[in-house]
């Protein structure tokens, strides 16, 4: 199984979250590939830590659908669903209406003046085609309202269906199609600055729906082979 060359990334505390986070995290960008087996001992290697953390993670992982396992044979990285995406979706943009209609009255100007600056970063890492940035870029913009909100059971949920859609959004923010997302979030921030919560919720629902037509270019699920 090929691994990412730095070691040791883990520290002491907190090993088991920051083991999901690595290895998750390296499942989104495309560094463990969709298929690819996990080995126990080469994510032990990799991470610096011992099996306990990153067995718990892999658990974890399964749970987020982003890892499968079949005990006594394999672990691998989870093909990417096409009713999982489609799930987690739902699930997500509902999610994110809901941080706008909890988060928005009250806003203050200072969490706008966030959401602008991280759709500047956005926009200049789609021109640069930085997908990783983009992708980061993405999440500061939306995490604004989610965190204005101080729903946590909202965070959780986020927490463990993002990742999902992260995979496909790789795709998504390599091409032009990507670039609207930019005129999306302008309107998002001009319907928050103007206390619409009702428009803004859609907006934000309609942005995250956006996914929708990559679905369809999902290749199918494959079992790997003995």
């Amino acid at each position: 199984m090929p691994v990412p060359r730095d070691r040791g990334l883990v520290s002491r505390s907190l090993l088991r979250d920051n083991a999901y986070r690595a290895i998750r995290d390296a499942i989104v960008d495309g560094t463990l590939a969709p298929g690819e087996r996990l080995n126990d001992a080469d994510l032990v290697e990799w991470l610096g830590v011992s099996r306990t953390p990153v067995r718990e993670a892999l658990a974890r992982l399964e749970q987020a659908g982003l890892v499968q396992t079949k005990p006594g044979r394999y672990t691998i990285v989870s093909p990417v669903d096409v009713r999982a995406v489609r799930n987690a979706q739902s699930v997500t943009a509902a999610m994110h209406e809901l941080a706008v209609r909890e988060a928005l009255p009250g806003l203050p100007a200072a969490a706008l003046d966030e959401m602008r600056e991280a759709n500047a970063r956005f926009a200049d890492a789609l021109r640069r085609e930085d997908v990783p940035g983009a992708i980061a870029a993405d999440d500061d913009f939306h995490g604004v309202l989610v965190t204005a909100c101080g729903n946590d059971a909202l965070r959780d949920v986020l927490e463990r269906y993002t990742p999902v859609l992260r995979r496909l959004e790789r795709l998504r923010f390599s091409s032009l199609s990507g670039r609207e997302s930019v005129a999306q979030h302008e309107r998002i921030i001009a319907l928050c600055a103007a206390g619409d919560v009702a428009g803004a919720a859609a907006a934000t629902r309609a942005n995250w729906e956006t996914l929708a037509p990559l679905l369809d270019t999902l290749p199918e699920d494959a079992e790997p082979s003995d």
